[in-house]
């Protein structure tokens, strides 16, 4: 039997080949060598010949070499490849082509709102110069002499430009804090209006003086000194509008970041909203904590954690006809009832349970993080004292042996450098920090003669997001989400957001109430009193 069932099972394989005769033939003779050798007793075989048909896949009877693919192997197939370290994507080239669009926009809008101001400067200072110069460029014959007043009007006029020139300086040519999406409208305001004066008094110039070729010079002076003054008049204006308007808090702003909710409240003047988005930029950068993903992955794997345990089940759901049908069809669908309804209710308990995962496991974050910041305290302590030893011997040795802070801090560091890599992985502080910048700053403390504890005050709480290197914190570009036009004006209620790519914050606006203060006089007699004692007391 067991050589009958070898020769069908080969012949079975055989007959279902590629229809190749002579392959056919050559298996035969091979199976009936090994059929022979295996039990020689027996010389009865029985061969069935299925008709053509392709092979099966996958089965286990192939031999002789012959591999089988399956049909879905595009599909199956797990292709282990290698990616280059320089290699880009489509996204990737999407977004780098953006960030190329984005910052040839915002240079050439610079450098435009650079090159404007300085033309209309150039005008602004040159048209008092062209307004005493061309008299005597076109009808130097005709002008009267200048007096002494008038030579002490070219005196005025000189120094109300010097003093006009250091002003105009001071409050519009100072380096670009940033990019606003719109203009600022004051400012524009206060160039229109300079245009359109400078522009009349070109227009009252050509008219009355050059076409008519005045000859009374002192006029002319006096006609440059009126302009001088309206300018400075025009840059106190410009003073009040765009600093001393801003000076008087009237709006309370709440600023919330959204990923930890961490919060800070800051007052602002009268300010339009991309303004006011600047203004709370420069103080996120000072105020709040450098923004940490890693702490919010611990919460998102425990609450991944939790849904994963739950199950949800049909207890309502209508059974299949075949199992309704007979009485005891009706006590298996009963007890399925019960036996989901006893589950439902684990997991309920399960879930009610879970502030307690939640306890010990913040219980045991906490400790393990005082454990690691008191071996870290230790390290820091024994690598200063040792500090504290080379000095004092360094002091003995002659000026060219002598380390710099840059090496001691060198030869210090590793001793330290695995407890304070176990306190940054647990506290999850690990990227914010590069060897390098610990050395560097483990230097300036040596410079400065600092202690262990100012040396690991930047490690053990998290600081300003300045703190940090520009790879951490530096944003290339922030989104100001509003829904009034972001050169209105704040007011009460307004919220806005400011958006980047990890997170965004979240404002809103406002006003500070009146207050209304009375005064309520006490007479100073009344603060006074008499103590009467009694002549005679109880013994």
């Amino acid at each position: 039997m067991d050589t009958e069932s070898t020769y069908s099972g080969y012949s079975y394989y055989s007959g279902r080949s590629r229809g190749s005769h002579r392959h056919g033939e050559r298996s035969r003779d091979r199976d009936r060598h090994k059929s022979r050798n295996k039990d020689s007793r027996s010389e009865k075989s029985v061969t069935i010949n299925s008709p053509p048909a392709e092979p099966l896949l996958g089965d286990s009877s192939v031999r002789g070499g012959e591999q089988v693919q399956d049909d879905n192997w595009g599909e199956t197939t797990t292709a282990v490849t290698g990616t280059s370290e320089h290699s880009l994507s489509q996204e990737d080239i999407v977004r780098i082509t953006k960030d190329l669009e984005d910052s040839v926009g915002l240079d050439c809008r610079r450098y435009f709102t650079l090159t404007l101001a300085v033309v209309m400067g150039l005008l602004v200072f040159l048209t008092p110069v062209a307004f005493l110069v061309l008299p005597h460029l076109l009808w130097p014959e005709k002008l009267q002499s200048c007096g002494t007043a008038c030579e002490g009007l070219f005196i005025s006029v000189a120094f109300k430009l010097l003093i006009l020139l250091l002003a105009v300086w001071a409050l519009f040519f100072r380096s670009p804090r940033a990019g606003l999406p719109r203009v600022f409208v004051f400012r524009a305001l206060l160039a229109v209006l300079v245009l359109l004066f400078v522009m009349s008094y070109w227009l009252f110039y050509g008219v009355r003086i050059l076409d008519t070729q005045d000859d009374n010079y002192q006029g002319i002076v006096q006609y440059a000194v009126s302009l001088v003054d309206a300018l400075l008049f025009i840059h106190y204006l410009a003073i009040v509008l765009l600093e001393l308007r801003q000076l008087q808090p009237c709006f309370s702003v709440c600023v919330m970041r959204s990923t930890d909710g961490e919060k800070r409240h800051y007052n602002l003047g009268q300010l339009s909203i991309q303004r006011a988005a600047l203004a709370i930029l420069e103080h996120y950068y000072c105020d709040f904590p450098v923004h940490n993903p890693a702490l919010l992955s611990a919460s998102k794997s425990r609450a991944a954690k939790h849904l994963a345990g739950l199950k949800v089940y049909n207890v309502d759901g209508e059974f299949p006809a075949a199992l309704a049908d007979g009485p005891g069809n009706n006590a298996a669908a009963g007890m399925a009832h019960s036996q989901s309804r006893a589950m439902i209710a684990a997991a309920a308990r399960r879930r009610d349970t879970s502030h307690n995962e939640l306890y010990y496991e913040d219980a045991e974050h906490e400790r393990r993080v005082r454990k690691r910041k008191a071996r870290l305290v230790v390290a820091v302590e024994e690598a200063f004292t040792h500090i504290k030893r080379m000095q004092e011997e360094e002091q003995k040795k002659t000026p060219v042996d002598v380390m710099d802070p840059r090496e001691a801090a060198q030869a210090i560091f590793p001793s330290m450098a695995r407890a304070l890599q176990k306190y940054l992985r647990t506290t999850k502080q690990q990227h914010c920090h590069s060897m390098e910048s610990i050395q560097q700053h483990l230097a300036f403390c040596i410079t400065n003669n600092m202690t262990p504890k100012a040396f690991l005050e930047s490690y053990l709480s998290a600081g300003p997001t300045l703190q940090y290197s520009r790879s951490h914190w530096l944003a290339r570009q922030w989104t100001l989400i509003s829904d009034a036009s972001v050169t209105s004006g704040l007011s009460d209620g307004c919220v806005f957001q400011l958006k980047c790519v990890d997170f965004s914050l979240v404002v809103t606006t406002k006003k500070i109430p009146y207050i209304q203060m009375s005064e309520e006089y006490i007479d100073p007699k009344s603060h006074k009193f008499v103590l009467r004692l009694q002549s005679e007391t109880s013994v």
